[in-house]
């Protein structure tokens, strides 16, 4: 109750970049009582932890959202209201990626390697299927491509079977980036030491600064796609259950769904093109 209770989507809506911090903060607290309490079990336990505590935040999101397609009619108005929602719902999950970097990065070795055991084998799982191997940038675009999809598949119907259900998959994708860019700090560390001489402040803000860019360049517009299929999926979950099926704005809602999983479905086919074409070139 007391970490829910620290911010509505009405409040979020208006000072989006606070959800950043509040990230941090579930997130943190998630690693920190899985570690106390299920230190075995804290790679997946911190997860189940840090969605516990934005499940009501992005329930209460839907519902809002779901609340302002019975109410507005001009689809323009609905995506700019649509927008905000997704703006703060990406600096949460800004917030989560970013508090498992600096987790991952100056946490003990024995330690970080407990908090993301499963995560980090899902990093090396990646990398072997294509290490060694010489493919075509357009099947690779196309191996990315369906493989988001497949996730986005995965964010929609859980948003539509459980209404949050989504944050979960986001979630754990925030904690294997996080993981993924902590490990690029702590692999490039010592290289911007030699390079670039910077104090060791210094050392460690330029290796996470490059790394958030690593990720972020095609790693934001496929968050986004993810984030507009959750929301796409928890609007039609929250009109039914309201029964609002029933209703004349159903058509509205029907044709704002679609409108969303176009975006979404958008977003992926760009964030491949950036990943295989792009990002390459730039690190």
């Amino acid at each position: 109750m007391v970490l829910e209770s620290l911010i509505s989507p009405l409040k979020a809506e208006k000072k989006p970049w606070e959800m950043f911090f509040i990230g941090l903060l579930y997130s943190s607290v998630g690693i920190f009582l899985s570690l106390w309490i299920f230190k075995d079990q804290a790679s997946l336990v911190m997860v189940f932890l840090t969605v516990m505590a934005c499940v009501p935040i992005v329930y209460a999101t839907m519902k809002l959202e779901e609340k302002k397609d019975m109410e507005i009619d001009e689809e323009r108005i609905l995506l700019k209201e649509h927008n905000k929602a997704i703006s703060f719902l990406m600096f949460l999950f800004l917030g989560i990626t970013i508090s498992c970097t600096l987790w991952y990065v100056f946490l003990p070795q024995d330690t970080f390697t407990s908090v993301f055991d499963k995560q980090i084998a899902t990093i090396q799982a990646v990398n072997s299927q294509v290490t060694g191997q010489t493919i075509n940038q357009f099947t690779i675009l196309t191996k990315i491509f369906f493989n988001n999809l497949k996730v986005l598949s995965f964010a929609i119907l859980f948003s539509f079977i459980f209404g949050a259900g989504a944050i979960f998959i986001l979630t754990w994708n925030a904690t294997v980036i996080g993981a993924a860019m902590g490990n690029f700090v702590k692999g490039h560390i010592a290289d911007y030491a030699f390079l670039l001489g910077f104090s060791k402040t210094g050392i460690y803000f330029q290796a996470i600064s490059l790394s958030f860019l690593r990720y972020a360049i095609h790693g934001i517009p496929e968050i986004l796609a993810y984030f507009y299929g959750a929301l796409a999926g928890g609007i039609i979950s929250v009109a039914i259950a309201r029964h609002h099926y029933k209703s004349k704005h159903f058509s509205t809602i029907l044709f704002d769904v679609s409108e969303l999983l176009i975006i979404a479905v958008s977003f992926l086919l760009i964030a491949a093109l950036i990943e295989v074409f792009i990002t390459p070139i730039l690190f």
